[in-house]
């Protein structure tokens, strides 16, 4: 299942116009009315409500003023917050590098309890070591941000992953059989992170599962992604984050992960596979 971010987000706009139309309806005004009390153009008010100019903190506030309506303006403006919060591009996210967006996920996964994690990608970051770590957030460094913050992104990640042995938490994590073989930072660094799964999957808060490649599959890959207990979805894609709260969203994710984690192997067939995996290094 493959989330386009636009139409996620898109219908998180379009609620939040729908909210200020009835407000306007509400009132017993038309759009022309509405436009002419806020001092705008006639037309900004009707691509408001269509949700085809998303509005600012101040044209709420506008808004509820010429409704009569001032009591929902916080209301509104924090829907507005979540509606922008929910699709972040990824230059924006690390346009003051890469230590910053890391530091930034750190209140939500000391928050959450049960923790269920989907990679087709690479090892989700819980679980990587420091090496795998530096390997993925250098390419990432290269690739898009101008910043070099590297080695202190790492270190955050690194301490981040105190969670895992604190407190009442449970962790899933699944990835696809190709994540164990896709060569990233070369033979010494993956060699220690495989042989760091083999480790962190025996602990008893963690279920590892390894989803094998083989013909005939009941489901493809897709986007890796993070569920945060029931509460929320993040969806890593190519061009940015999405965050996902809809419950409904939330509970495509959690039907996914479920289907996944059944075709997955765990126990001693996923150390296998790992074990395999480190084997052919040194072919």
């Amino acid at each position: 299942m493959a989330v386009s971010p636009s139409s996620s987000a898109q219908q998180a706009r379009q609620a939040l116009a729908n909210r200020l139309a009835e407000l306007c309806r509400d009132s017993g005004l038309n759009g022309r009315d509405l436009a002419r009390l806020c001092g705008w153009h006639p037309s900004k008010s009707s691509r408001i409500m269509n949700a085809r100019t998303p509005p600012s903190a101040d044209d709420i506030r506008a808004w509820c003023r010429a409704c009569g309506a001032e009591g929902q303006t916080d209301d509104l403006i924090a829907s507005l917050r979540t509606v922008e919060g929910m699709w972040v591009g990824w230059r924006r996210m690390e346009r003051t590098g890469l230590k910053q967006a890391q530091e930034a996920r750190l209140p939500l996964f000391e928050r959450t309890r049960r923790f269920r994690a989907y990679s087709s990608w690479f090892v989700p970051g819980l679980i990587q070591t420091y090496g795998y770590t530096e390997s993925v957030l250098r390419a990432v460094q290269r690739r898009r941000v101008e910043v070099d913050d590297v080695a202190d992104a790492v270190a955050v990640r690194m301490e981040r992953q105190r969670v895992l042995y604190e407190g009442d938490r449970r962790f899933a994590f699944l990835v696809e059989e190709s994540v164990l073989r896709n060569g990233l930072g070369g033979p010494d660094v993956q060699e220690e992170q495989l042989s760091h799964l083999l480790t962190v999957g025996s602990l008893p808060s963690v279920s590892l599962g390894v989803v094998p490649t083989r013909t005939g599959r009941s489901r493809m890959p897709v986007e890796g992604f993070w569920i945060f207990d029931t509460a929320q979805v993040n969806v890593e894609l190519v061009s940015g984050y999405l965050t996902l709260t809809q419950p409904s969203e939330v509970a495509a994710y959690a039907d996914t992960f479920t289907e996944l984690a059944e075709m997955a192997v765990h126990g001693a067939k996923a150390r296998a596979l790992i074990t395999s995996a480190i084997q052919t290094l040194g072919c």
